[in-house]
């Protein structure tokens, strides 16, 4: 190959090159990838990372609960559809459903493996005391029930009881339990568990899902007028 044939052919391949480079590129922006390569579902989470995001909800209904209780102490009567609205959430989302992912799922393979054997023996036991609770703020959440003084005050002391178990229970699951998860199963395991979870949370709670049952919440809030963020930044030093 003479020089003049060598330049020719050196040309030909570089204007190939920018041809190709230019196929893939449409208005200044890359064209989608071969399937299979490089996607990725900007929705999916790990088993851990939506259990998490399930305690969001769960921490707004506590919200709920303080405040209607802390009405009740002061004599005042919070809407009590909607403290009965919230503790049906947390039997059903809650309970029958988030906690039940964890005692099938994480709890055994923790027991398993020999990790965390005692916080997750805690964490059942406040499950079973949980629902002990929520069955007596749904007796205690009517109209009739707040007449009598006995059972206004049971109803305020038993939603303390939620509040103050909860709240360091979902803490020590974020903090400890739900992080080391990820040490106990491999990869693979972990993804096939977060499709089953998936495909359970539909299956319960339909298309909508979790995202329905955050509607359901910030509805309880609006009659309880607590939906507001902003009202709960403090106004003053």
């Amino acid at each position: 190959m003479d020089g003049e044939t060598r330049r020719r052919f050196l040309l030909g391949v570089g204007a190939s090159a920018l041809l190709v480079g230019c196929a893939k590129t449409v208005g200044g922006a890359a064209s989608p990838p071969a399937s299979g390569e490089g996607e990725e579902d900007e929705d999916d989470v790990s088993p851990p990372e939506d259990l998490m995001r399930e305690h969001g909800a769960l921490n707004r209904i506590l919200l709920i609960y303080e405040e209607s209780g802390r009405r009740l102490d002061g004599g005042d009567a919070p809407p009590i559809e909607v403290v009965a609205g919230a503790a049906g959430i947390i039997r059903k989302f809650i309970e029958q459903y988030h906690e039940k992912l964890e005692e099938d799922f994480l709890f055994p393979r923790f027991e398993k493996a020999n990790v965390l054997v005692d916080l997750v023996a805690t964490l059942r036991r406040q499950h079973l005391a949980g629902r002990v609770l929520t069955e007596a703020i749904l007796r205690l959440a009517t109209a009739e029930a707040l007449q009598r003084e006995t059972e206004r005050k049971e109803l305020v002391a038993t939603l303390a009881k939620f509040v103050r178990m909860y709240r360091p229970h979902e803490a020590r699951e974020d903090t400890v339990l739900f992080p080391a998860f990820r040490h106990i199963v491999s990869p693979k395991e972990l993804d096939a568990l977060g499709e089953r979870f998936e495909d359970e949370e539909h299956r319960l709670f339909g298309k909508a899902g979790f995202d329905g049952i955050v509607d359901q919440v910030g509805e309880l809030e609006k009659r309880l007028g607590t939906y507001d963020l902003d009202a709960f930044t403090p106004t003053g030093p």
